[in-house]
């Protein structure tokens, strides 16, 4: 069995991975249109990787590392994911709830289909969210 140590350096060095990837694309992007009107095959298709990047990396950040950093806080945590994050905002892992809820909201959006009006508006705000994950200050 794996103690909970362990588990928080395994989720540690997939979250770095994924910020790396996650920070990679976004720089791809940084200066692109987000107006998919605007897009030609090659821009959209960064703008998709990047969006699954964000995906990825906010998932393994809220329900895997971070709830492993909380258990080892606290074993017998059995809380839902808002009161993960009040935990975490209570012991300074994060700074604000909503800010982390609007990103998992983001994350959970990644794969429905979008007008291309809705898809602007969801480009805008991962490319502003991203830098709250691409910062996280990953703790082994």
């Amino acid at each position: 069995m794996v103690n909970n140590l362990e588990l928080i350096k395994k989720y540690a060095d997939k979250l770095d991975k994924a910020i790396k990837h996650l920070n990679f694309s976004f720089n791809r992007i940084i200066n692109l249109p987000t107006n998919p009107k605007l897009l030609d095959d090659l821009q959209m298709e960064m703008w998709e990787s990047f969006s699954a990047r964000f995906a990825r990396a906010s998932e393994i950040y809220l329900t895997k590392y971070l709830r492993a950093i909380i258990i080892s806080k606290d074993p017998g945590f059995e809380g839902s994911f808002r009161d993960l994050l009040d935990f975490a905002e209570k012991n300074s892992l994060i700074e604000n709830v909503d800010e982390w809820l609007i990103i998992r909201s983001l994350r959970n959006i990644t794969a429905h289909d979008y007008t291309e009006s809705d898809l602007e508006i969801f480009f805008i705000n991962i490319k502003k969210y991203a830098p709250k994950l691409i910062n996280i200050k990953i703790i082994y």
